[in-house]
């Protein structure tokens, strides 16, 4: 009789056999590309807060978006930092914060004259820490500027209108739809990839599923919490499917160049915060100016 034996493995590898929970969670990863329940729970939970500051009491949400926002600003300039671009982050953070306010109290004009005033902030400060590599951190202290303070602060424009808590909601749960029918429909029937190169997991499928669910949630969101036209509440899905798709491939995109998978890691399932806000970012000026237009 042949006796089978185990090879031993190398000095320093362990084999230890895979658990059925682990062996679950790996098939689930390799399908769904992240933890499902813990993106669940973070996603209830981000939505627990969010309902709350927005239906108590304005101002909260308000100091909600800019502790967001924050977070998103510091994830990206650690990000940025792999190759070697140094924001300048305290004009930047104290501009994040007064675009917010100001585009919540006074306006759209005060939200420009904010990112102006940002803009200046930034090259003042890098100034003066000498010429070397100024250049650089001035455009990546201008583009982080641009890509989350600048963009939430319309978000911020639709919260001080008078029915503003329910605009927000609106734009909030269409964009979500977008990410949970992309989600579902590219787990179960994905087979071509949207932008191989940029997000392998996006396939035409998905976006198929995010265009279905953003007409459905427009039209119904629109149209009962609104009072405004179920067709109008249509165009606004597919204006917003197509803003946070753009919004995730562009961070995928720059993902992708600086090398890295997540912007960051406070949020179980979903990465970074500027994780769970790269299609929202995008999306808040469209909604904001069909929700003008049509609702």
């Amino acid at each position: 009789m042949t006796t089978m034996t185990t090879p031993t493995p190398p000095d320093g590898v362990t084999d230890v056999p895979m658990t059925r929970r682990a062996a679950r969670a790996a098939r689930s990863h390799g399908r769904a590309g992240r933890n499902l329940p813990a993106a669940v729970a973070s996603g209830a939970g981000l939505g627990a807060i969010v309902l709350v500051s927005l239906f108590v009491r304005k101002e909260a949400f308000v100091v909600v978006v800019a502790a967001a926002v924050c977070a998103v600003l510091w994830e990206l300039a650690q990000a940025l930092s792999h190759r070697g671009l140094t924001v300048p982050l305290v004009p930047v953070l104290v501009g994040a914060v007064g675009m917010l306010v100001a585009a919540f109290s006074a306006g759209g004009q005060a939200l420009a004259v904010c990112f102006v005033l940002t803009a200046v902030g930034v090259v003042v400060w890098r100034a003066s820490e000498g010429p070397h590599g100024a250049l650089k951190d001035v455009a990546a202290g201008l583009f982080v500027s641009a890509y989350a303070p600048l963009l939430a602060g319309f978000a911020m424009l639709m919260l001080a209108t008078d029915d503003g808590a329910r605009r927000v909601l609106t734009y909030i749960v269409v964009t979500v739809c977008s990410d949970i029918g992309g989600y579902a429909a590219g787990v179960l029937a994905g087979r071509h990839p949207m932008a191989r190169s940029v997000s392998p997991k996006k396939s035409w499928e998905g976006f198929a599923g995010s265009a279905a669910a953003c007409l459905v949630a427009g039209a119904l969101m629109v149209a009962l919490l609104l009072d405004g036209p179920w067709w109008g509440g249509a165009l606004i899905g597919v204006a917003v499917v197509l803003a946070a798709t753009l919004g995730d491939l562009g961070e995928s995109m720059v993902k992708r160049d600086l090398g890295i998978k997540d912007m960051g890691s406070l949020l179980p399932g979903h990465g970074g915060v500027a994780d769970r806000l790269d299609s929202l970012l995008v999306a808040a000026p469209v909604a904001w100016l069909l929700l003008h237009l049509l609702a």
